[in-house]
Formats: structure tokens, sequence, C-alpha cells
């Protein structure tokens, strides 16, 4: 099933119909700064909080992509493309009997999806999903192209990627406009399962 992404941007839950908050602020990205924002500069260390933020235009040791040289890579097969985008969380406080429904998420066509790994401290299992995560997509080969991608200006992109450098990957690409900018030229998004 193919769609459009900008029509997923606003998540609209059961939860959310009947008036439940989001637990955590930071896990609504759906709020984007300004696409003319300033970049920010680039940090020693990873994001922590406010992911919709202004990123750099930098990431030491990675290859950052405008559209046009992701549609390359993408048109010619030449990497794995790793979308970063966190999995909606399940309200808190749900009323008793509610049922709590996942929202879609759509990608890149034939982009693989790792959930929650691009936050700025992951738990050991987060940490464990995306090491395997890597592992498999690759190969075992660390210098297989991999190109990390979330929303424009969502840090979680950022994260994963610096992550994956220092896990030792050397052929490492970062998208910073990802799926937005995909749309604006043209492309279609698909609806994604979180890999195992």
């Amino acid at each position: 099933m193919t769609k459009s992404l900008g029509a997923f941007c606003l998540t609209i839950t059961l939860a959310a119909a009947i008036g439940v908050a989001h637990a955590r602020a930071d896990e609504n990205l759906h709020i984007a700064p300004p696409v003319n924002a300033p970049p920010s500069p680039e940090p020693d260390a990873y994001r922590t909080d406010d992911y919709r933020k202004p990123v750099p235009a930098t990431l030491k040791g990675a290859i950052v992509l405008s559209p046009a040289q992701a549609l390359d890579l993408w048109t010619r097969k030449a990497a794995i493309f790793i979308d970063v985008y966190p999995r909606a969380p399940k309200p808190p406080n749900l009323p008793a009997g509610t049922l709590w429904r996942e929202p879609p998420h759509f990608t890149i066509e034939n982009a693989k999806w790792l959930p929650n790994v691009g936050y700025g401290v992951l738990s050991p299992e987060h940490e464990a999903y995306f090491v395997h995560g890597l592992q498999k997509l690759s190969g075992g080969d660390v210098a297989k192209p991999l190109v990390f991608f979330c929303l424009r200006n969502c840090w979680m992109s950022w994260n994963a990627a610096r992550r994956a450098i220092a896990h030792g990957y050397t052929a490492v690409h970062w998208f910073p406009d990802g799926s937005d900018a995909w749309q604006e030229i043209g492309q279609l998004v698909t609806e994604a399962q979180p890999e195992k």
C-alpha cells in the first residue's frame, strides 16, 4: 500500500480521540521546526532531548546526503536505507477497556525500520536491537553503505548514524531531510513494519 506520509504526520489514535495525551512531549515528532531554521553546530555527544530541533549540517565520519544524492543511491540499490522513526508510545493511564491501536508508519520504499534506536540514551535492549539490526542488514559487512534517516530536523537519525559509526561502520550516510524531502521530490512512501 502506497500513501503520502503527509497525511499521517498528525497521528490520530483512539486515545487522542478521547482526550488522552501522549506521555512524553519529545515523542510527538510531528511537531517540526521551520524548514528554513539555521542548522545547529555539531555537538560532541548524542542529542538527548528536543529531538525536533534544527540539526547540524555535518556529522563527523558520515556522508551527508541531499535528496538527489539519496535518490541516486536508492535508485542504484547502492545502500541500505534505515528509518529510525520511533514507535508511537502507548498513552499512559488509558481508561479500563480502552483498545490501543498503534498508528501505521510510512517510510521510503524498501527501507528498513529500526524504531527507537535514535534516542540519545538507549536501554540495553534497544542497544542490542540496534547492533543486531545493523549486523543483519549489513550481512556483517561494516563497509556496507547505510543511509540513516527519519524526518526533516529530527535528531534521531543523526544520533543513530553517529551510533553506527561508533560501532565501527565505515560507510555511514545521513539523510537529514528524510522522508519529508523524499516526498517533496515526488517519491512515494509505503507502510512499514519494524525489523525483527
